[in-house]
């Protein structure tokens, strides 16, 4: 099975574009929402959380205490490397269960921090969703209702823009000058072709 991956930039698109791909009726593995389930749904995952970030990581009724684990990740990168290393591992085995027992030419992968993450090298290809930074950063104020700083701050966590380009094996342009679903169809056909 070809698994194609999708990323791009907080406010770029990639989750809009990967939804254009389901519509085409290719499964979509959303990595972020998945990691999330995960915590909560793998016992070993969640008892390494546990054990390194003590009891109050989860509520009573087994569910996750994003906001004890935040408060602990976003003041420092080390702690957040920590999760990062417990987490993404067992995503990536996740992804890797889904795309087996899916029945597809081929299916997406949209995750934030491919390249980041390396989960890149457990893909066959990968999109980039490129938009101008000034563009994405009013896309996310108005999406999560939030200020400018709190948006750039997001930005600097991830790769960035020029890089993700240059690594990626395609680009979409979802800058509001080119049409994203002819895009997203030239590249269905091409994956149709050597799937």
């Amino acid at each position: 099975m070809r698994i194609i991956g999708i990323t791009g930039g907080i406010g770029s698109g990639k989750t809009t574009v990967a939804k254009i791909f389901a519509l085409l009726g290719i499964p979509v593995f959303y990595a972020d929402e998945a990691a999330k389930d995960i915590m909560i749904r793998d016992p070993e995952l969640a008892s390494r959380i546990r054990g390194h970030f003590g009891d109050a990581a989860y509520f009573p009724d087994g569910s996750l205490n994003r906001k004890h684990i935040a408060d602990i990740v976003f003041a420092d990168k080390e702690q957040l490397a920590i999760l990062n290393s417990f987490v993404h591992p067992a995503t990536i085995r996740d992804s890797e269960q889904w795309a087996s027992r899916q029945n597809a030419p081929y299916v997406i992968k949209e995750a934030a921090l491919m390249f980041e993450t390396e989960s890149f090298h457990h893909v066959d290809k990968v999109i980039t969703v490129y938009a101008p930074e000034a563009l994405r950063i009013r896309r996310v104020m108005q999406r999560d209702n939030t200020d400018r700083n709190a948006v750039i701050a997001r930005m600097h966590k991830q790769l960035d823009e020029q890089i993700k380009r240059k690594l990626a094996d395609y680009v979409i342009y979802n800058d509001e000058q080119q049409l994203v679903i002819p895009q997203v169809l030239q590249l269905h056909q091409a994956f149709l072709t050597f799937s």
